[in-house]
């Protein structure tokens, strides 16, 4: 009798889900929680974790339209910028120009928005690639917001727009439930919609997707108007939750975001990745550095011991994801 390769027995033995990526990184994300608890016993208190929620919005918010460009094979370094030019403008719209802070709100979103069309405008337009456009307008958008704000903030917002970003509904933060109902929209959008399968296409095989007759350069446009939408929706949150603005808001939410999204299984070559996947990547960042600082690990340690975490936990994932192809 043969032997069955190690490989095909697991395949057999372990249910399908049970090797996903997403699976592989909860039962990490679970574990560590039980260690960094055990450690320190406020980690695990429900005031400490929605705390959390409400301190990773920002990031959630902009990682759920990165793993839609992501899955498409592209990226946007840009968003970081966005929110600081947004945060900027919020406040002098208000402020300096007279808006309504109503309207200068909704302003904000235009002026994500429309950073976000101007990225995708480059990319499928003019054909830049992705890595190239969004670099060189992180530095424009960033420039902006510098050269708006000339290093002065602005404070004293009415009380009603702190709500959003520092008080309760329901005894959960405001703006997680923004956040849970962003990730189910963009959820159901990827998983139960054609839009959602034109992108998984296009991050296979865009020349493939053209000649299918699918409309790339339109869901690509869409994906980058929409992440700069949300990095626009992001820097309202944060002004409200930090009750001022400056122009280095959102400085290095890029790298916060990307690596959200590629622990979550999102491939960064594209067509592969899920919105769930993104979410406990999401959680997983997050309580890693709360619980790491709880627990007295502190500024480079805390770096080392996340990268060091995040580089396993992805190795262990991707190992078992390619033994489920076997």
């Amino acid at each position: 009798m043969s032997e069955i390769p190690l490989p095909q027995i697991a395949k057999r033995v372990a249910p399908w889900w049970l090797l996903r990526h997403e699976t592989m990184l909860a039962l990490i994300l679970f574990v560590a929680l039980i260690i960094l608890g055990a450690l320190n016993n406020r980690f695990l208190t429900l005031d400490n974790l929605l705390n959390q929620g409400r301190l990773t919005t920002e990031v959630g918010l902009i990682a759920l339209p990165m793993t839609f460009i992501i899955i498409t094979g592209g990226i946007d370094l840009s968003v970081g910028s966005i929110v600081g030019l947004c945060a900027i403008l919020l406040g002098y719209s208000w402020k300096t120009f007279g808006f309504p802070l109503p309207l200068a709100i909704a302003f904000t979103l235009v002026v994500g928005a429309t950073a976000g069309f101007f990225n995708g405008v480059g990319i499928t337009r003019l054909r830049v690639p992705p890595l190239i456009m969004t670099i060189a307008t992180l530095a424009l958008y960033r420039g902006l917001a510098e050269g708006i704000s000339q290093a002065r903030s602005v404070r004293g917002y009415p009380e009603w727009f702190y709500f959003i970003g520092q008080s309760d509904l329901f005894g959960v933060p405001a703006q997680l439930w923004l956040l849970l109902i962003a990730i189910v929209v963009a959820g159901i959008a990827l998983d139960r919609t054609t839009f959602g399968r034109t992108l998984y296409a296009i991050g296979n095989n865009e020349t493939a997707a053209r000649f299918s007759g699918l409309p790339v350069d339109r869901a690509k446009l869409i994906i980058y108007t929409l992440s700069g939408l949300m990095a626009g929706l992001s820097a309202v949150v944060l002004v409200s939750r930090v009750t001022t603005t400056r122009s280095d808001m959102g400085i290095g939410y890029e790298l916060d975001v990307i690596a959200t999204v590629v622990l979550g299984g999102t491939s960064i070559f594209g067509g592969v990745g899920t919105i769930w996947g993104t979410v406990v990547g999401l959680a997983m960042i997050q309580l890693l550095k709360n619980g790491l600082a709880l627990t007295g690990v502190k500024g480079d340690a805390t770096i080392v011991v996340i990268g060091t975490v995040l580089i396993l936990s992805t190795l262990v994932a991707s190992l078992l994801q390619r033994r489920r192809g076997v």
